[in-house]
């Protein structure tokens, strides 16, 4: 079901974040960067991080914290790229086992 309001309610949340960015490293409160987080996490479309990137007042905030929380590898990637390189080793192996 839609929500007759959901552009609004984006552009409010928008605001909300590129408030939090401004204040991004040095003024920000836990509860601040988990929201931060949340939102670029799940919440995020394309247009609102092209939106933000565009935002010359926190364009250096921005690419900070996306540098920091967002581009770099985590620890469930790192695991996933394991059990992909696992699974082709061992689809690999099994060819190998089954060829002439």
């Amino acid at each position: 079901m839609p929500i007759d309001n959901a552009g609004v309610v984006a552009a409010d949340e928008r605001t909300l974040v590129a408030q939090l960015l401004s204040r991004y490293p040095d003024n920000l409160e836990d509860g601040d960067l988990a929201y931060l987080d949340n939102w670029f996490d799940r919440i995020a479309t394309p247009l609102d991080l092209g939106l933000l990137a565009a935002d010359p007042a926190i364009t250096a905030q921005y690419k900070a914290y996306r540098a920091t929380h967002v581009d770099r590898f985590k620890p469930k990637d790192i695991g996933k790229a394991v059990l992909f390189a696992g699974a082709v080793a061992a689809v690999a192996g099994a060819i190998s086992l089954l060829a002439p």
